[in-house]
């Protein structure tokens, strides 16, 4: 069995006397493959506590662990423990989170005097589940339990060196920003994510499952290295779980079925936090935009090709309201053949939930491989650097995380980073530049009537409306910089006369046309043009009619 990266990082980080207290924060509630001799395999399937038992600490003496359901508990080394003068004495084992910390505490020092006078001495293991919620980030807070749990625990990293006296203890939370910042920033913590299973893991893990659900998988029992590929971004739990219902229902997994259960079960192991879009056109629908069309195809062939260093980390897609921002990303999704991952709303009201929602989207982002991240009016949606009057800090610490997260190199053709904005002039100057955003491609309205009916009529004709040639006639009354959202809408009401009156076609456009009223005031949409034309990053995205104007 290969030990995962995260594990070896803690083992080397220990026996070097680099570090005795580890966070271990991400994916902690999965199923993951552990040792086991009772199974003809030699491996089983079990939680992040059965891996630290039997992979990170098969040879200490005691391991004791504390969660706020079950209390303190002996998993471990009873009858060392049972040595201790105060359990000779009869002392309880606590339930309360601060007294069963000071107990641990006291046995670390026991062991440790132990130690110094020369006796033997056990070697210990401490393991605290949901650290976050005995130990959690509260602003200001004043409550003397929660400062006392953060001052012991930092102690354990800090003061009491466990790695050199044979202790070790770990800390398990969902999210690092969960945790009280004594605890969670100290400098002799070692914290490491626990990411989404790899595809490798995954295999590992389905070749597993395939002794106990040999229905479930029997179109794939030969190669499971196709459906590990497929549901990269699940939980392994997750797709135990479907894998069981299969099995009891007689109904084996097959190929068609893999990307929707993948988009169902990734939905459901990140809470909600994020959808995605199944793109169902490309850029062969996008009317017009020949020049950026053949840019983007261009970046699409490199990264087809696996020429990464030549791909840019992201687009920003800028434009007044209604030009089809939101759609071209839609194409450019379908053309990469890549999935497109849409952010939900993350924010929450409480105390460093935000920050924990992104670290969620982050890891699943990682564990998907290649895909396209789209934030929509990304000047709301990707915070500010300086802090909000009534957000506690929130907007600065999701913009703090975000700019981190899309300028990391490593992620260069793997997450392509995808923003849209009416406003771009909102986005913070950090977040647009090179390294981040490299491509900044604006969209504009129809430049003249000509170009706005050639649109209508091409929107008129995918709606079953046929417009003989003596509708060119009214060219002239197209109206001045017509978006492509405003055209659509005209569409639709082209087909709702026809439909509710019975009008002829070109009595009903006609009729359209005589009564629009531009749905956006054409000052604003002057205003964003320039917005648009400013921070285009090529002169050849910008056509000749708006490259001047005012």
């Amino acid at each position: 069995m290969k030990i995962p990266t995260w594990a070896s990082d803690v083992v080397s980080s220990y026996e070097s006397g680099a570090a005795g207290c580890f966070i271990l924060h991400g994916n902690v509630n999965d199923r993951m493959l552990v040792p086991d001799q009772k199974e003809a395999s030699g491996v089983s399937m079990g939680g992040l506590l059965d891996f630290v038992l039997e992979v990170l600490v098969p040879r200490f003496n005691v391991v004791l662990s504390y969660d706020p359901g079950q209390g303190l508990r002996v998993e471990r080394g009873g009858e060392v423990f049972s040595q201790w003068p105060s359990q000779k004495e009869g002392m309880d084992l606590p339930n309360e989170p601060l007294a069963a910390v000071r107990v641990l505490t006291h046995y670390f020092k026991y062991c440790k005097n132990l130690q110094a006078m020369g006796a033997e001495s056990p070697k210990v293991a401490v393991v605290i589940r949901q650290a976050h919620l005995i130990c959690p980030q509260l602003p200001h807070s004043h409550s003397h339990e929660l400062n006392a749990m953060a001052s012991i625990l930092r102690s354990w990293a800090a003061e009491m060196q466990l790695q050199e006296h044979g202790q070790a203890a770990f800390l398990i939370s969902e999210n690092l920003n969960g945790l009280h910042p004594l605890v969670a920033r100290s400098p002799r913590v070692c914290a490491l994510e626990i990411p989404l299973p790899s595809r490798d893991q995954m295999a590992s893990g389905l070749r597993w499952l395939l002794s106990r659900c040999p229905t479930a998988l029997a179109h794939f029992k030969d190669d499971v290295e196709r459906p590990a590929n497929r549901l990269a971004g699940s939980t392994l739990s997750s797709v135990e779980v479907l894998l069981l219902r299969r099995e009891h229902a007689g109904s084996p997994l097959d190929e068609k079925d893999l990307s929707e259960l993948k988009q169902a079960l990734v939905e459901r192991d990140c809470g909600g936090l994020i959808d995605f879009i199944e793109p169902d056109r490309d850029f062969d629908r996008v009317v017009g935009l020949d020049g950026v069309k053949h840019w983007l195809r261009q970046d699409i062939a490199l990264w087809r090709q696996d020429k990464l260093e030549a791909m840019p980390m992201g687009y920003l897609f800028c434009g007044p309201v209604g030009t089809g921002k939101t759609y071209l990303v839609e194409c450019l999704a379908g053309e990469a053949g890549v999935p497109v991952v849409t952010l939900k709303n993350f924010r929450d009201r409480w105390v460093g939930s935000t920050e924990e929602n992104l670290e969620k989207i982050f890891s699943l982002l990682h564990a998907l491989g290649r895909c396209i991240v789209f934030i929509d009016e990304a000047d709301q949606a990707l915070g500010r650097r300086a802090a909000g009057s009534g957000d506690s800090g929130v907007s600065s610490r999701v913009y703090s995380m975000m700019a981190k997260e899309m300028s990391d190199t490593r992620n260069r053709g793997k997450i392509l980073w995808v923003l849209a904005s009416s406003r771009p002039d909102l986005i913070e100057v950090d977040l647009k530049r090179p390294g981040r955003i490299d491509v900044k491609v604006p969209l504009f309205p129809c430049a003249n009537a000509d170009e706005a009916w050639q649109l209508l009529r091409a929107l008129c004709r995918s709606r079953g409306i046929a417009l003989g040639e003596e509708a060119d006639a009214l060219v002239a009354k197209m109206p001045e910089l017509m978006t492509a959202g405003a055209a659509e809408a005209l569409a639709v009401k082209v087909q709702r006369l026809i439909m509710a009156e019975g009008v002829e076609p070109l009595q009903a456009l006609e009729r359209c046309l005589n009564g629009y009223l531009p749905p956006v005031s054409p000052a604003v949409i002057r205003a964003q043009i320039q917005l648009a034309v400013d921070e285009a990053s090529d002169q050849s995205f910008i056509p000749a009619e708006f490259d001047q104007c005012d």
